[in-house]
Protein backbone atom coordinates (compact mmCIF):
# COMPACT_ATOMS: atom_id res chain seq x y z
CA UNK A 1 0.00 0.00 0.00
CA UNK A 2 1.46 3.56 -1.04
CA UNK A 3 2.56 5.76 2.18
CA UNK A 4 3.31 9.70 1.75
CA UNK A 5 4.79 11.40 4.16
CA UNK A 6 5.41 15.33 3.86
CA UNK A 7 7.85 17.02 6.16
CA UNK A 8 9.23 20.59 5.56
CA UNK A 9 6.21 22.95 6.54
CA UNK A 10 6.79 25.62 9.35
CA UNK A 11 6.45 29.10 10.14
CA UNK A 12 8.37 31.64 8.31
CA UNK A 13 8.41 35.74 7.07
CA UNK A 14 6.92 37.35 4.14
CA UNK A 15 9.70 36.67 1.33
CA UNK A 16 11.53 33.54 2.85
CA UNK A 17 11.66 30.33 1.82
CA UNK A 18 11.22 26.56 2.73
CA UNK A 19 11.20 23.67 0.65
CA UNK A 20 8.75 20.53 1.44
CA UNK A 21 9.56 17.14 0.75
CA UNK A 22 7.37 14.32 0.27
CA UNK A 23 8.32 10.34 0.67
CA UNK A 24 7.26 7.59 -0.82
CA UNK A 25 7.05 3.83 0.33
CA UNK A 26 4.70 1.07 -0.64
CA UNK A 27 5.09 0.81 -4.32
CA UNK A 28 7.69 1.76 -7.21
CA UNK A 29 8.14 5.44 -7.10
CA UNK A 30 9.06 6.21 -10.57
CA UNK A 31 5.63 4.95 -11.91
CA UNK A 32 3.28 7.56 -10.46
CA UNK A 33 3.17 11.22 -11.35
CA UNK A 34 3.45 13.23 -8.09
CA UNK A 35 1.79 16.94 -7.32
CA UNK A 36 1.56 19.20 -4.55
CA UNK A 37 -1.62 20.63 -3.35
CA UNK A 38 -2.77 22.93 -0.57
CA UNK A 39 -6.25 23.94 1.16
CA UNK A 40 -6.26 26.92 3.08
CA UNK A 41 -9.18 27.58 5.78
CA UNK A 42 -12.34 28.00 3.92
CA UNK A 43 -11.01 27.38 0.66
CA UNK A 44 -11.21 24.66 -1.55
CA UNK A 45 -8.20 22.16 -2.31
CA UNK A 46 -6.05 23.48 -4.91
CA UNK A 47 -3.46 22.04 -7.34
CA UNK A 48 0.15 23.63 -6.84
CA UNK A 49 2.34 21.67 -8.52
CA UNK A 50 2.62 18.61 -10.29
CA UNK A 51 5.49 16.58 -12.66
CA UNK A 52 4.69 13.41 -14.15
CA UNK A 53 7.39 9.87 -14.67
CA UNK A 54 8.53 11.98 -17.60
CA UNK A 55 9.46 15.08 -15.63
CA UNK A 56 6.87 16.81 -17.42
CA UNK A 57 6.11 19.66 -15.01
CA UNK A 58 2.54 22.16 -14.61
CA UNK A 59 1.87 25.22 -11.72
CA UNK A 60 -0.72 27.09 -10.78
CA UNK A 61 -0.25 30.83 -11.79
CA UNK A 62 -0.13 31.97 -8.20
CA UNK A 63 3.12 30.46 -7.63
CA UNK A 64 5.56 30.61 -11.02
CA UNK A 65 8.87 32.03 -10.52
CA UNK A 66 8.52 31.45 -6.77
CA UNK A 67 7.95 27.43 -6.54
CA UNK A 68 9.74 24.49 -7.94
CA UNK A 69 8.86 20.76 -8.00
CA UNK A 70 11.36 18.30 -8.62
CA UNK A 71 11.58 14.24 -7.55
CA UNK A 72 14.26 12.13 -6.79
CA UNK A 73 12.95 8.80 -7.87
CA UNK A 74 16.61 7.07 -6.17
CA UNK A 75 15.03 8.62 -3.19
CA UNK A 76 11.61 8.10 -4.12
CA UNK A 77 11.05 11.64 -2.66
CA UNK A 78 9.22 14.32 -4.50
CA UNK A 79 10.23 18.73 -3.58
CA UNK A 80 8.69 21.56 -4.00
CA UNK A 81 10.73 24.58 -3.14
CA UNK A 82 8.96 27.44 -2.31
CA UNK A 83 10.72 31.25 -2.38
CA UNK A 84 9.61 34.32 -1.92
CA UNK A 85 6.66 33.05 0.16
CA UNK A 86 3.76 35.57 0.63
CA UNK A 87 1.21 35.64 3.43
CA UNK A 88 -1.36 34.40 0.48
CA UNK A 89 0.64 30.82 0.20
CA UNK A 90 -0.53 29.67 4.25
CA UNK A 91 -2.20 26.56 3.76
CA UNK A 92 -1.90 22.72 4.51
CA UNK A 93 0.06 21.54 1.99
CA UNK A 94 -0.32 17.99 0.62
CA UNK A 95 1.70 15.59 -2.05
CA UNK A 96 -0.73 13.05 -4.34
CA UNK A 97 0.10 9.99 -5.62
CA UNK A 98 -1.38 9.15 -9.01
CA UNK A 99 -1.27 6.36 -11.47
CA UNK A 100 -3.92 5.48 -13.64
CA UNK A 101 -6.96 5.77 -11.49
CA UNK A 102 -5.36 5.05 -8.49
CA UNK A 103 -4.77 8.54 -6.32
CA UNK A 104 -2.88 8.30 -2.68
CA UNK A 105 -2.97 11.35 -0.41
CA UNK A 106 -0.39 12.22 2.39
CA UNK A 107 -1.53 13.49 5.59
CA UNK A 108 -0.17 17.09 4.81
CA UNK A 109 2.26 19.76 6.43
CA UNK A 110 1.48 23.26 7.95
CA UNK A 111 2.96 26.33 5.87
CA UNK A 112 1.94 29.63 7.66
CA UNK A 113 3.60 32.78 5.97
CA UNK A 114 3.69 35.76 8.33
CA UNK A 115 3.42 39.04 7.09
Amino acid sequence: QVHLVESGGGLVQSGGSLRLSCTFSGSIFSIYDMSWYRQAPGKQRELVAAISTGGDIDYVDSVKGRFTISRDNAKSTVYLQMNSLEPEDTAVYYCKAKNGGLGYWGQGTQVTVSS
